[in-house]
Order: C-alpha cells, then sequence, then structure tokens
C-alpha cells in the first residue's frame, strides 16, 4: 500500500498546464508526488535513475539503447537490455497512482509526456531577468542521493549539475549587472554567489555594495568570507583586484557603483573573453498590432538571445534591461553605440495573427553605419511561449556566432601585423583554415602557433590550433603524422585545461579523440559537456554526430546531424559536418542520400578531400561508376598517396564490419589497394 503524506511546500509553476498529474523535485533529494501528495517515488535508485534520466531529457525521447548504457555500463548488452525491461516495469508500476500515462513507451524510447510531470530543474531553466523567482530551486545539489549507481550514469550526472548550475549562474550575472544601488545589488549577488560560491565577480559586488552603504565592517567581513571559500574549495587566493578593492575599502577611498558594468567573474573568463571579443546587446523587439499585455513576448525574447549568447565565451553581452528605455523612446543605434560601446546590436520585431506569431530579427554591424549583416524571419505557432522563445533564441544565436566571428575576422585582417593582438591572429587564422586552399591553411597554422607564442595561456588558441591539425592531418597534408597526431592531442589537452568551460575548445578535443586518436567512446563524454554548456553550438551537434557515427549509433548521429542543420543551416563550416554526414548513410546503406549530400558539398568546398573520400565510397557501392571517375581522379589530384591501405590503417571506426563496408566502397570505386610510393 503507497503510504499518503502531506506534500513539501512547492513553487507555484510558471508555466504549468492545468493536467499536471505529479511533480518532481530533482535539485537536492529526489521526490515525486502526485497532485493528491501520494508519494510516487520508486524506492529503487535504478529506477529513480531511470525517471531523473527521462524526465532531464524532456521533451527530447530517449533511446532503451542509451539508457542501458548509462544505467548497466558494465553488464553485457542484452543482460543490460533486459535488466532495462524489469526497471521500466518497476518505474511504470510506481507511477501508477497518478492515473495518467506520464511516460511514453515505445519499442526504442521512453519520453515524458507533454504537461503531465511538473519538474523543478525546467522552472530553474525558464528563469530570466524579468521572472527570476524560480532560481531559489535551486537550493541543493541536482539528484544528491543518486551518486554511484553507475560510472556512466555518474559522468552523465556531473554534465547535467553543470549545466544546469551555468544557466542559473549565467541568468543571476545578468540581473547582477544590471543593478546600480546597492539595496538592489547585495540581493543579487548573493543569488550568484548561492548558486556559485567561488564566485569572485559577485564577492566583489557584495563587498562593493557593503561598503557603499557605509557598512565597512561587513564588507571586510565579505571579503575574510570570500578568502576562507576560495580556499577551501579551490586551494587558492582572492586575485590582486580583490586585494586591492579590500585596501580601498579599508583606506576609505571611494568605491566604484555596484553597477558600474564589471562583469561577475571576468578572471576566469579565460580563451576569447579577456583577449577581446564582440560587445552584443539584443534590444527588445517592437510589438507590431499587439496589445501592450503582451509585452512579456518582446521583452522574453530579448533576454532568451541575451542568456543564449552569453554561452559563447569570445562575446561580451550586455543585458536588455539595460537597453529597454532605448526601445521605448527613439530606438536611436548612434545614441545605444554611444552609451554602451556595442559593435552589433539586434533588433527586430514581433506581431500575432491569430495562434500565429511572426518574429523577425536584423542583426546590425554599429562599427559600420548600423549596416544590416544578418536577418531572418520566424513564423510559429503560438501553443507554447516559452519553447518558442526557446526555439527562436536557439537558432539565432547559432547563426549569429559564425557571421559575428567572420565579420570580426574581416576587421582583424585589415590591422597591421605590429599591432596584431593574440586574439587578432587567432581570428585571422580561422576563415583560413576553412577555405581549405593549401598556401593559406599553412598560413592559418603560422598565425595560431604565433598567437600561442604571444600568450601561451591563451586557451582559444590551442582549440584552434588543435582543430587546424584535424584537417592538417585529414587533408594528407601532414608529413610526419605520429608527431602530427601527438602535437593535435597536446594542444586539445592544453585548451581544456585553460578553459574547462568552453564548449567549443571541448568539442574539437572531442574531435580530436574520436577522429585522430580513434576514441569515440571517450569523445562522447567531452561532446556531452560541450553541449550542456552550450546547447546551440552547431560545431558541437555536428562533431558529437561523427563520433556516434564512429561508435556505429546511427539513429542518435541522424538526429544530431539535423539538429546543427536547424540551428545553422548556413553555417561556414557546414561542408565539415555535412561531409561526416556522408559517412553516416554510406554506413547505414543510403547511397543515394550519401551521394546527394556528396554532390552538395564538393560545390560547397571543392578542396575537402575527406568528403571525396567518402563520397566515392558511396558512388562504389551505388555503381555509378562513370561519376565515381571523376571524383577518384579529384581525390588523387589533391592526395596522390591516398589508398584503401592506407584507409584501413587510420579507419576511425569501432565496428570492423564498417571499416570492411566502407573499404569495399572504395575498392568498387576504383581507388588503388595497397600503399603508394
Amino acid at each position: 500500500m503507497t503510504a499518503t503524506m502531506t506534500m513539501p511546500p512547492l513553487p507555484a509553476p510558471s508555466s504549468a498546464p492545468d493536467h499536471v498529474s505529479v511533480r518532481l523535485r530533482l535539485i537536492g533529494q529526489m521526490e515525486a508526488w502526485t497532485i493528491t501528495s501520494e508519494s510516487v517515488l520508486p524506492p529503487g535508485r535504478k529506477t529513480r535513475a531511470l525517471l531523473a534520466i527521462v524526465a532531464l531529457s524532456s521533451p527530447r525521447p530517449v533511446l532503451r539503447s542509451r539508457l542501458a548504457e548509462m544505467l548497466w555500463s558494465r553488464r553485457p548488452k542484452e543482460q543490460a537490455r533486459a535488466s532495462l525491461r524489469q526497471e521500466i516495469h518497476r518505474l511504470l508500476d510506481s507511477l501508477s497512482p497518478a492515473r495518467v500515462d506520464v511516460i511514453a513507451v515505445t519499442r526504442d524510447h521512453l519520453v515524458l509526456r507533454g504537461g503531465a510531470v511538473w519538474v523543478d530543474v525546467e522552472e530553474v531553466l525558464r528563469a530570466t531577468t524579468n521572472n527570476p523567482a524560480s532560481l531559489s530551486l535551486l537550493d541543493g545539489e541536482l539528484l544528491e542521493d543518486l551518486d554511484g549507481v553507475d560510472p556512466a550514469f555518474d559522468s552523465w550526472l556531473a554534465i547535467e549539475r553543470e549545466r544546469l548550475r551555468d544557466r542559473a549562474r549565467s541568468v543571476a550575472e545578468l540581473l547582477l549587472r544590471e543593478q546600480s544601488e546597492p539595496e538592489a545589488a547585495i540581493p543579487a549577488a548573493q543569488q550568484v554567489l548561492a548558486i556559485d560560491r567561488a564566485h569572485e565577480g559577485a564577492w566583489r559586488s557584495l563587498m562593493r555594495a557593503y561598503a557603499q552603504r557605509g557598512e565597512r565592517g561587513m564588507a571586510i567581513q565579505t571579503y575574510e568570507r570570500c578568502r576562507a571559500v576560495l580556499t577551501d574549495l579551490l586551494d587558492a587566493t582572492p586575485s590582486p583586484e580583490t586585494q586591492r578593492l579590500l585596501a580601498e575599502i579599508r583606506t576609505g577611498r571611494d568605491t566604484p557603483a555596484s553597477g558600474a558594468p564589471e562583469a561577475p567573474r571576468a578572471e576566469a573568463r579565460s580563451g576569447y573573453g579577456r583577449r577581446g571579443g564582440a560587445k552584443v546587446g539584443v534590444l527588445p523587439l517592437q510589438m507590431v498590432g499587439m496589445d501592450e499585455t503582451e509585452g512579456h513576448l518582446s521583452v522574453g525574447l530579448a533576454d532568451e538571445i541575451t542568456a543564449a549568447l552569453a554561452r559563447f565565451r569570445w562575446m561580451f553581452l550586455i543585458s536588455s534591461t539595460s537597453l529597454a528605455r532605448f526601445a521605448t523612446q527613439t530606438r536611436d543605434e548612434a545614441s545605444i553605440r554611444r552609451t554602451f560601446g556595442l559593435d552589433f546590436l539586434i533588433d527586430g520585431t514581433v506581431q500575432r495573427s491569430g495562434r500565429r506569431v511572426r518574429v523577425t530579427l536584423r542583426l546590425l554591424d554599429l562599427r559600420a553605419d548600423n549596416q544590416v549583416v544578418w536577418a531572418r524571419r520566424f513564423d510559429r505557432q503560438a501553443l507554447d511561449m516559452l519553447t518558442l522563445q526557446d526555439e527562436i533564441a536557439a537558432e539565432v544565436v547559432s547563426q549569429i556566432d559564425p557571421e559575428i566571428l567572420l565579420i570580426e575576422a574581416k576587421r582583424a585582417a585589415t590591422r597591421p601585423p605590429t599591432d596584431a593582438s593574440a586574439y587578432d591572429l587567432v581570428l585571422r587564422a580561422v576563415p583560413l583554415i576553412s577555405r581549405l586552399e593549401r598556401e593559406a591553411f599553412m598560413e592559418a597554422g603560422a598565425l595560431l602557433r604565433h598567437a600561442i607564442e604571444q600568450e601561451p595561456d591563451y586557451a582559444a588558441a590551442h582549440a584552434w590550433y588543435a582543430y587546424y591539425y584535424v584537417f592538417l592531418v585529414g587533408q594528407g597534408w601532414a608529413g610526419a603524422s605520429a608527431e602530427a597526431l601527438r602535437e593535435a592531442g597536446r594542444a586539445a589537452e592544453r585548451a581544456i585545461l585553460l578553459d574547462p568551460q568552453d564548449a567549443r575548445g571541448l568539442t574539437i578535443a572531442g574531435h580530436v579523440r574520436a577522429f585522430l586518436h580513434r576514441k569515440p567512446r571517450e569523445a562522447h563524454v567531452l561532446h556531452e559537456r560541450a553541449l550542456a554548456l552550450n546547447p546551440n553550438l552547431a560545431m558541437a551537434w555536428g562533431l558529437s554526430a561523427t563520433s556516434l557515427t564512429y561508435s556505429a549509433e546511427f539513429e542518435e548521429a541522424t538526429r544530431r546531424f539535423e539538429r546543427y542543420k536547424i540551428l545553422s543551416p548556413l553555417d561556414p563550416h557546414a561542408f565539415f559536418y555535412d561531409g561526416a554526414w556522408i559517412t553516416l548513410e554510406v554506413l547505414k546503406h543510403d547511397y543515394e542520400r550519401a551521394i546527394s549530400i556528396g554532390r552538395h558539398v564538393s560545390e560547397l568546398n571543392p578542396f575537402f578531400s575527406a568528403a571525396l573520400r567518402h563520397y566515392v565510397a558511396a558512388l562504389g557501392h551505388r555503381g555509378y561508376l562513370d561519376e565515381a571517375h571523376a571524383v577518384r581522379e579529384r581525390l588523387l589530384g589533391m592526395e596522390p598517396q591516398f589508398t584503401v591501405q592506407r584507409f584501413l590503417a587510420r579507419s576511425p571506426f569501432e565496428r570492423p564490419a564498417d571499416t570492411a563496408h566502407y573499404a569495399e566502397g572504395l575498392r568498387r570505386a576504383g581507388v588503388p589497394e595497397g600503399f603508394q610510393d
């Protein structure tokens, strides 16, 4: 008999529909209650872990094979699947008092039924600077009683914990930056510290706020607490900046206003942030033909886009709240640039027609006389406004990131070489890599080496240098290939060490592991962490799909390739990701699809020889020998030493059957068999 007891108080869901049947608490110790206050928490830790995975993956379905791997990683596949079937039955039995199907179970997937379950984590992830109340739900560690369920589950849980903290921290940081009065800055700083105790920028904001209120003793006491926390958590001492602030407070010198835009944790943002970066703002959108009561959509979209852009570590963001007065007055771009020093501004309109919402956005380069450098229109159903905001924000930031990077690279190329910083050198190198013209490509390597020599602790330079080596080896341009593999590994590991929070560096390191070192399983962990840190990074979706292809997880690889395409359909690196997509279709035996993508990629970048290899293998299997002959000659013109045996020697595929299948396609296309001198 299931016990019935009083349900602990929960904040009212911000968007829970009327038919919510179960409330699920995942922060702290796991709890599950029906709306009649009946506990439906499964008794077993594995069953609870199963429910947690499905809930945190919502609204995406989770593959049964993935669940089996995460919960029984040390068992043979068949045993793991049998154990999973048992746990699914136990889970459904535990949830039965809810009297609705909380979880949909199919032959291949499990998914949480939309609207049936209120989940505290979802509420935290929905928080914005205009509606930050749900941040208070983050009062403990995610699933703190489920450590040790399985090594694979523990790795996944570590990533999920970081994803949750990172999202909450981003919103809390934006909220803190908006505060100009100490009375508001103190609770805002305390909110950041409740999420991240080691956030030194928030400790400084708290010290300043107390000092401005004339509470010098409290400010000094705050410094001592900061010092104790940093010693306890990081075995570190406060930075020179924090110590200088303490000295100013002790001597009674004027302390800068709390609202002075010190970006909290700026000293920890290695990678692009310290060396330079584009300064971007998002204006609340203009409402066209809409009632003023719907202004929340305009502001919510701007907030969501700002928070999503904040995950790209080479940008500086001005909160949309700070820009709001310009949105309600003149929307004068020149005044905005003078006031905030912005480089780029996102502006646009939102209008509703019945159940349809149209959002039109444009990116202005304020340094080029407000030139429109990107524009996009979104037409969506207005059934779930929060989902609409999430979807639009994800696509906007994924497409804007490479646009701004390209503009910044062109601007850096105009500066005299003698004045180039490490940041400028990296910017100049990135487009040269993707062009794959050999002379320019080699220049990119020299620029990246120069950047690393100039600033050895610049994480982004190491990450892009590892990326450079992926192509150097992949194009067959690495003379001493063993040394090239070692150098790629060193650069990737150094990038992660210098900035473990940079999603781009993590996913590049993952691809080095999968493609160059032939360890796709190790790569999966790095890609998952990258996606947890920045779920809108198209590169992470494309490269993680590639690693999954190598380990024969074709269904999930397909989903990730499709996700990258939705996020950034015109990505400047599309030739690279689509080239890997050809491989997936070859291994799935869908040769027509592989050939179609191959033709497209060869037009996108005719110098990308790896795509030609995949393309010619598909042609060989399909029997299109005339086209295979033409593609083979192009391939051998770029890589005269490429043979079937050379492919076999460095195949990244985990399954021997996949390697053999791919090699057979090369043979049928007429690729030479043995090593060439």
